[in-house]
């Protein structure tokens, strides 16, 4: 194992760095391995420590965060082609081999194996099946290879797997040309280092162990032309050039048989035509891994922070749950992320290429609700002018997400019961049954238990619904995280506001863990956009917080402003004057303040009042 971090952005953008044994310290500081000379940087900002079994990067407690695929982290065992966010510097991890072989075991250079002078050279320029400016005598040969060039031509075309286009490519050769083993190899840009190998044997077939003379493709690859030698035994070796750049080579050789000078012509016209379409293939791969990494790296946004027991027992469930279709039914206090987690089963599952379709049952009445859910058929109802497809409909093959499942009138949650049992529904004034393929997953804020026994919400309905159950921790039961989520909403809305934030202060981190957040990370979120926007240093500082976490007991070593004291103050005079006013009562204390009597309690809380 041969670990490095390549510096993609930042001052020392361009550079790589090997990770020796032991640790690599990452800060401002010039006395770490790699010093950043960056403002959003701490002194000692992270450090990367390799073993022999893997490497583990750590964040050294830095005021702005480490992050790894734009997610924060405290401690994450690294993997190829993470990227490593510190301040402005963003860091490629990679692990190469000790020594530069071929990717393909099946391949192998030998240095020592001598090939005899070319019999024969030929460049595309000179070749009677690219040039144009010969025309080949018409014989039986020359119209089998030119039969041979005809449908190689007609079936690469619609090949994207750049394996399944070497495969066929070296097997049409070897209809045509008494080879008994080959290999196709590409080459990387820049080195002509050999990144990919494909070996073929007549006898063998894919992937047979082939050694390849280094002097032979080192002459085609210097001069440009392919070659034939025919000693000690018969080589072919045709470059494969595209816009006059090689990517490769094609490589033949016989050992009881010889070729001659037609077998290099209809290789060279071979080669000619697979080029560009290996290169295709190639480009074409790298595309769709280079679309799956921006697609995951687009969602990371959505997904959900956090490395605390807790949170690691709700990504062990998603885990668990994402492959199978069996219904899911998250439970847990508004703000806890329950469609986050929606989401990430979907994105996990075999449905992932399919809709997401997140539906609230809180947000419509129940008439437009049933419309939106089932679709309606035209002159349905006053309005419905045309035919609509409902979003169960619409999200065919895919997840739909029924938020706050709790608040569905019964006569809804019959209809939903019957699409769970049958997987079919009706249109709002349709008559025919509509089949449909979906996987469910709802979430509820309510004891749904006490829901049945108050007789608002269907027993059956509850059974189908909770056959895989989630319950979302509050933040406050998982404080190791609130540190890593405030730097992650801090990071994301300093961008947005087009401030350079150096991160949050140590006194008010103190202020953001000691808070209970009854509104859990969707308040969290909203506190820290807060403190971004209205902020007017560098560093998010207790007094660019909400009042609401200003209210509680002053910590050790956090500074409050005098005005967030005398406000805290007024306060607790004004509640214990209502007290007194109410002799006691909560309730008409609370209609004296002008409170809902929860918000009381909340607030004689926070002001560690003691009445």
């Amino acid at each position: 194992m041969n670990p490095r971090v390549i510096a993609l952005a930042g001052p020392s953008k361009g550079k790589a760095f090997g990770l020796p044994q032991g640790q690599f310290s990452i800060g401002r500081d010039p006395s770490n391995s790699l010093a950043l000379n960056d403002a959003l940087v701490s002194r000692q900002h992270a450090s990367i420590r390799t073993s022999d079994r893997d490497v583990v990067i750590l964040d050294m407690n830095s005021r702005n965060g480490t992050f790894v695929n734009a997610v924060p982290v405290t401690e994450r065992k690294l993997e190829p082609d993470d990227r490593i966010q510190i301040g402005d510097s963003l860091l490629l991890f990679l692990v190469e081999d000790d020594i530069a072989e071929p990717p393909s075991s099946h391949v192998r250079f030998d240095e020592t194996l001598a090939v005899g002078d070319p019999t024969f050279k030929l460049h595309q320029n000179d070749s009677i099946y690219l040039s144009g400016l010969k025309v080949p005598a018409v014989t039986e040969r020359t119209a089998r290879d030119l039969k041979t060039l005809l449908r190689i031509s007609s079936e690469i075309s619609s090949m994207r797997s750049q394996e399944a286009l070497e495969r066929h490519v070296l097997e049409a050769l070897f209809d045509s040309i008494p080879a008994e083993s080959g290999a196709i190899l590409l080459f990387d840009a820049l080195s002509n280092e050999t990144i990919s190998a494909f070996s073929w044997s007549r006898k063998l077939g894919a992937n047979a162990e082939i050694v390849v003379p280094r002097s032979a493709v080192d002459n085609v690859v210097k001069q440009r032309s392919a070659v034939l030698a025919d000693s000690p035994y018969s080589v072919l070796v045709a470059p494969l050039l595209t816009l006059d750049k090689l990517i490769g080579v094609i490589y033949l050789e016989a050992v009881n048989r010889h070729f001659d000078e037609g077998h290099l012509e209809l290789l060279v016209g071979v080669a000619g035509m697979a080029s560009s379409a290996l290169d295709n293939a190639r480009r074409f791969e790298w595309l769709e891994t280079e679309n799956r990494r921006l697609r995951s790296d687009f969602t990371l946004e959505h997904n959900m922070v956090g490395e605390s027991p807790r949170i690691r027992d709700v990504y062990q469930f998603i885990g668990k749950a994402a492959p199978t279709n069996a219904t899911v039914l998250i439970r847990g206090e508004s703000g806890t992320g329950k469609e986050l987690v929606a989401h990430a089963i979907h994105l996990n599952s075999p449905r992932s290429q399919n809709p997401f379709v997140a539906i609230n049952c809180a947000a419509l009445s129940e008439t437009l609700l049933e419309s939106e859910m089932f679709g309606h058929e035209k002159g349905a109802f006053t309005g419905a002018i045309a035919q609509k497809k409902g979003k169960l409909e619409v999200a065919a093959g895919g997840t739909v997400f029924l938020d706050e499942v709790g608040e569905l009138a019964p006569a809804m949650q019959a209809k939903l019961l019957r699409v769970l049992q049958e997987r079919e529904f009706e249109r709002v004034g349709g008559t025919r049954p509509i089949k449909v393929d979906i996987r469910l997953i709802a979430a509820t804020n309510r004891d749904l238990e006490k829901s049945i026994q108050e007789a608002t919400f269907r027993q059956d309905l509850y059974y189908r619904l909770n056959v895989l159950s989630l319950t979302m921790p509050a933040l406050k039961d998982r404080r190791e995280d609130i540190s890593l989520l405030a730097g992650y909403f801090a990071m994301r809305f300093s961008k947005k506001a087009g401030r350079s934030l150096k991160g949050i202060s140590p006194e008010a981190r103190k202020c953001l863990v000691s808070y209970d957040w009854p509104g859990n990370v969707r308040e969290l979120e909203n506190a820290i956009e807060r403190a971004v926007v209205l902020g007017t240093t560098d560093v998010i500082q207790p007094e660019d917080l909400p009042e609401s976490l200003l209210e509680k007991q002053t910590l050790p070593g956090v500074q409050v402003t005098e005005y967030h004291q005398v406000v805290k103050e007024v306060k607790q005079q004004l509640v214990r004057k209502a007290f007194e006013q109410a002799s006691g009562n909560y309730a008409q204390a609370a209609r004296l303040l002008g409170l809902h009597p929860n918000n009381l309690h909340r607030l004689i809380r926070n002001l560690d009042l003691k009445l």
